[in-house]
């Protein structure tokens, strides 16, 4: 229920189904295509209890929500109707206002809707290889057994199989048949054909070059160059993407009495020759050149590479541009057999959550501490988002003290040369850092020793310079010290029961009467609504104002006592985006009952078909035996409306 509640918030945050051209998720986000960004709610959506923050970057709406995205994603996409096979339209080039997206959006939009699917399996598979690397070396395992080699194929089944994968999501990327995709990557690495570039050749094409290819087959009279395409990455995107052409190209001129298999037919005939022909040995020739030039580059200076690449490694995060390097990190462990890059921002997260270890041990704000374990223990897995949007950034100076002690981490990686051999990250990510065929060496120790760096020079940074902490929400409920007169009405109550005044005048309505599932199931919270007959709202409660929404739709406020109150003026309100509002404070103005906190035009949102039933709800209803609404059919002003049971 959780999670549906959210998804719901979250689809009409971002302007309904209508306004969504796709979605997908990664490890702590919900990646949008929106069809226009400003018919999103952004700053409603950062306020969404279980939304970490909201991002716009690479042609994305990105939501972030932590590590249970998954079952975010699964419940939004039940709530909204939607599949998670549906295509993302191929005419798509940006929003309804014909806004075009820019390249480097566009790719990072394709890269990020390539391979977020098979991410996790990603580390999964690496993880296998890495542990197995460490046992070996540490001669736990004997490489001859059948256990390593059962495992090895576990461990390898993904990248050996690489392009079957990468087609199913590249051709769903790109609007054609998944399984068709399949098709492509699966004759990549069909492994008849292997054995077919043994033996003397027929002749060899482009000799003495750096392009000098063995021919051993034709077809129809046509040189094929046979490549080993079983870990390749280019290849086979590049073919979904002109297989998808082809599909659509079929599926418009073929009668649909026949189009199930004769599209599929024609589209293979088409592509798989053409993919052997062109589109491989041009895109892996392709490959070979971007991982020389990445090698060139880092052979240039290893020590100003690492302390570049790990110093920004963290800020790529926060905008969703790591994902351009995610294919040369692939392209370097499939022509290389190694990643430089993987292993230069590898000690990243573990600067991070040195950071929030600071952040924990310095502040004395309680919710700081209640976000930092949870961000603590994600990032020892290498998923620091929570870490960077929930403490870190908000913070400033952590954040750059741990892109500080992140390039420091990454200029010793990248002067000891350390690699990182599959794809894996954070405490999982340690074994792959173990060579096959070295085993544990000093590059391995070297890195090991930057990772400490990392997460000691973050925390020290931290804890020894500091930072703004933020007032404690505890410390805001409560009250300077009183006037003698005032002292008495402070004190805790003798009988354990707040009284809650009412905040407006008008009709009394149960709860479970209202037209909002959130609030009628009592979601947020217990308490009850009122229909109002005036276009004020004043303070129940003598306490501070928590937060007014940019709409001033909604206010959040906290008594002396710590009771926590939500008054919701109207249902849906916050789709007039301020209209029709007046607000007369401010988040951390103190209030007391009675004291004019909202005026509305009561007539105009009616007018314009907006329910004004308004909840009243102790959103920490839990804190508390019971929460007891009035039992007067209407109240006025400064009424008693609820009372509180501790």
């Amino acid at each position: 229920m959780k999670h549906e509640q959210l998804a719901k918030d979250i689809l009409t945050g971002v302007g309904g189904k209508q306004n969504i051209n796709s979605v997908v998720h990664c490890a702590t986000r919900l990646r949008f295509k929106l069809k226009n960004d400003n018919n999103a709610q952004t700053d409603e959506l950062k306020n969404l209890d279980g939304v970490i923050t909201v991002m716009q970057s690479g042609g994305q709406y990105q939501v972030v929500v932590g590590n249970e995205v998954s079952d975010v994603y699964k419940a939004l996409l039940q709530v909204g109707n939607m599949s998670a096979d549906e295509p993302v339209s191929a005419t798509d080039d940006g929003d309804s206002s014909g806004k075009k997206e820019s390249l480097l959006g566009r790719f990072i939009d394709l890269i990020s809707g390539v391979f977020t699917p098979i991410l996790g399996l990603l580390a999964a598979t690496g993880m296998i290889k890495g542990f197995l690397s460490m046992f070996t070396s540490l001669e736990w395992i004997d490489p001859a057994s059948g256990t390593y080699q059962l495992l090895n194929a576990a461990g390898d089944c993904l990248f050996y199989f690489f392009p079957i994968f990468l087609g199913y999501t590249a051709m769903k990327k790109f609007g054609g048949s998944p399984f068709l995709g399949m098709a492509f990557g699966a004759s990549l690495v069909y492994p008849t054909l292997s054995g077919l570039s043994t033996g003397d050749p027929l002749y060899t094409l482009f000799t003495g070059t750096l392009f000098e290819s063995p021919i051993h087959i034709t077809f129809l009279g046509i040189p094929v160059i046979l490549m080993s395409y079983s870990t390749s990455v280019i290849p086979v995107i590049i073919a979904a993407y002109f297989g998808s052409k082809v599909e659509a190209f079929f599926k418009k001129i073929i009668p649909s009495v026949v189009r199930t298999f004769l599209t599929p037919f024609f589209t293979i005939l088409i592509v798989v020759p053409v993919t052997f022909l062109l589109i491989g040995p041009i895109a892996t020739w392709a490959s070979q050149l971007i991982g020389a030039g990445v090698t060139g580059i880092y052979d240039l200076s290893p020590l100003v590479t690492g302390i570049v690449v790990g110093g920004l490694w963290q800020v790529l995060v926060i905008f969703g541009l790591h994902w351009g390097i995610v294919p040369i990190m692939l392209l370097n462990l499939s022509t290389l057999k190694a990643d430089p890059i993987l292993a230069m921002m590898f000690a990243a997260s573990f600067a991070q959550i040195g950071a929030v270890l600071g952040v924990m041990l310095k502040t004395k704000n309680t919710k700081l501490k209640s976000l930092g374990v949870p961000a603590f223990v994600s990032g020892i897995f290498g998923v620091t988002e929570p870490a960077i949007y929930g403490l870190t950034l908000p913070l400033k100076k952590p954040f750059i003290m741990s892109c500080i002690a992140s390039a420091a981490a990454g200029g010793i990686v990248g002067f000891a040369g350390s690699k990182l051999f599959v794809f894996a990250s954070g405490i999982f990510g340690i074994p792959a850092l173990i060579s096959p065929t070295e085993g544990i060496n000093y590059e391995f120790w070297m890195a090991m020793i930057a990772t400490v760096v990392a997460f000691v020079l973050g925390f020290v940074l931290v804890y020894a310079i500091g930072f703004k902490d933020p007032a404690n929400p505890e410390a805001a409920k409560q009250t300077p010290e009183p006037l003698k007169e005032e002292k008495a009405a402070l004190e805790p109550n003798p009988n354990n029961r707040y009284e809650i005044s009412s905040p407006m005048t008008g009709e009394v309505v149960p709860l479970q009467q209202i037209n909002d599932a959130t609030f009628a199931g009592e979601h947020m919270g217990k308490g009850i609504a009122v229909r109002p007959t005036s276009g004020r709202v004043v303070s129940p409660i003598n306490g501070v104002v928590q937060t007014i929404y940019r709409t001033k739709h909604a206010i959040g406020l906290v008594d002396d006592q710590g009771v926590e109150i939500l008054i919701h003026i109207g249902q849906d309100t916050v789709q007039l985006k301020g209209q029709h509002f007046i607000a007369h404070v401010k988040d951390g103005d103190r209030v007391s009952v009675g004291d004019l906190i909202v005026e509305f035009d009561l007539q105009a949102i009616v007018e314009a078909g907006y329910e004004i039933v308004t909840p009243i709800i102790v959103t920490n209803t839990a804190d508390y035996l019971d929460v007891v609404g009035t039992t007067a059919q209407n109240v006025q002003e400064k009424d008693k409306l609820i009372t509180v049971i501790g």
